[in-house]
């Protein structure tokens, strides 16, 4: 015994690092508990591209093991990798049901960009751009993936709802009771809400793994709803039933074959001009999220340094740039790291021992996909707005006495969200940072590839 925790000493560097393996261990299921959502999410956004739900749920827990061992073993970090929020509703919801194009024309730009920022990795390329950008709006970014997080369950909540005249509202109680659609939508409104409060509730008591029980809470109170009839599943309104199926016995716990979207890179598609079309789309919103994500993590975790870069970053990106195109293969949307990591590090979590006992259990999930299939939107919902929340405490760093970082880390929160793009947010962040500073005289804080990247923002969008 002592000498496998000699190995694992010497191999993560856990006394380097102030940590044990207990200590990573515990991090490791903190992590894994905030993160789990994705298992049931994942599946349910891609199904809407026309994806098949269970292979998708294979591959997201695959494709997850993957990158967070890469994280481990490229960078000796403890973040923890998964296909990331935002990027697969991009996939989805924009590329496919928006744009036109068949999801199979989408996970070969995927592949491709993935290909691509492996290259760019190794050039430093990502790794200059994430030091470009100032602390303050490294902050920014960080809040505003947690607004973007937290509008992704209201809406998955049914919290906030389309409306025509006024672009979104709040869901309306006595429109769904006077339309007998309260059972199928509004309890689950309802659940969701109560789903919040529960999590708040734990979180404030310090119980380990709130998010993820917040989750079961939010799902078992849906079951009993649906037992008892208060709940009544709807496919037609996209409301499943939320019991787990375990009628095919054994067989149930077996993974379900990715055979149906494993692979299906269309090679034949690639010299067409819609590929480069969806492949510069998705290479734009990945190289960008992707920073915004990392650099929520890591400031977050408070891993960044004096200067606000992060030590071993080229193996982070590479990490992230190999779990991409692997997840490709795999058959799901961009693999990236997860805010939710930070959780792990609260916890004491420190080093790559982290990370690999994540990959461990998201391989161990593969075999509970009965569960991770039945749990609804409505209880995941509650995991993003409390994730948001958490994210969201980055502003406080900012120094709003000075306006010329204030205005533009301003610019970068609220774009995230009402945009619904990160790297909207990002745009928003860097042109108006050089602008402002520049015009105002300061010009002195703006490096050269902040320069050149607000050049490259503002021709996109008046050429794109």
């Amino acid at each position: 015994m002592t000498e496998e925790k000699g190995f694992l000493d010497r191999l993560f560097k856990l006394q380097e690092n102030g940590t044990t393996v207990k200590i990573e261990f515990l991090a490791g299921i903190t992590t894994f508990m905030t993160m789990a959502y994705i298992l049931a999410v994942n599946p349910i956004i891609l199904s809407a591209a026309g994806m098949d739900k269970g292979a998708v749920l294979t591959a997201t827990a695959l494709a997850s093991c993957l990158g967070t061992i890469c994280m481990a073993v490229f960078a000796n970090y403890p973040f923890a990798l998964a296909p990331g929020m935002g990027l697969n509703a991009f996939f989805a919801y924009t590329v496919v049901l928006q744009m036109g194009y068949s999801w199979e024309t989408a996970l070969s730009a995927v592949f491709v960009e993935g290909i691509i920022f492996i290259i760019l990795s190794l050039t430093n390329i990502r790794e200059a751009l994430f030091n470009a950008i100032p602390m303050t709006l490294k902050k920014a970014v960080s809040a505003g993936i947690g607004l973007f997080i937290a509008l992704i369950g209201l809406f998955n909540a049914q919290v906030i709802v389309a409306n025509p005249a006024t672009k979104i509202s709040l869901f309306s109680f006595k429109t769904s009771l006077t339309s007998g659609t309260f059972h199928t939508v509004g309890i689950t409104v309802v659940l969701s809400l109560l789903g919040v409060l529960f999590t708040a509730i734990l979180m404030e008591r310090k119980v380990r793994g709130n998010i993820l029980w917040g989750i079961l809470f939010t799902w078992i109170l849906g079951i009993i709803c649906e037992l008892t009839g208060l709940y009544v599943p709807d496919p037609t309104q996209h409301m499943f039933s939320v019991i787990p199926d375990f009628s095919a016995g054994l067989a149930a716990f077996t993974p379900a074959s990715m055979e149906p979207i494993f692979g299906k890179i269309a090679f034949e598609q690639m010299l067409s001009l819609d590929f480069f079309v969806v492949m510069f789309a998705f290479l734009f919103v990945d190289i960008f999220d992707t920073l915004g994500t990392l650099i929520g993590v890591s400031s977050k975790a408070e891993m960044l340094d004096k200067d606000g870069k992060l030590p071993h970053i080229k193996g982070a990106l590479m990490a992230d740039a190999v779990a991409t195109t692997a997840g490709a293969v795999l058959g799901t949307s961009t693999v990236t790291t997860f805010v939710e990591s930070a959780t792990g590090v609260s916890e004491g979590g420190r080093t790559g021992l982290t990370a690999m006992f994540v990959a461990f259990f998201f391989l161990v999930s593969l075999f509970l996909s009965p569960l991770f299939l039945a749990i609804p939107a409505f209880a995941t919902a509650p995991a993003l707005i409390i994730v948001g929340f958490l994210m969201l405490g980055a502003i406080t760093g900012i120094e709003f006495d000075d306006l010329t970082e204030s205005i533009p880390a301003y610019l970068t929160i609220i774009a995230m969200p009402f945009c619904y793009s990160v790297s909207e947010g990002i745009c928003f962040g860097v042109i108006s940072y050089v602008l402002v500073n520049l015009l105002t005289g300061n010009h002195k804080k703006i490096s050269v590839l902040m320069y050149i990247l607000a050049v490259l923002f503002i021709g996109k969008y008046i050429f794109i």
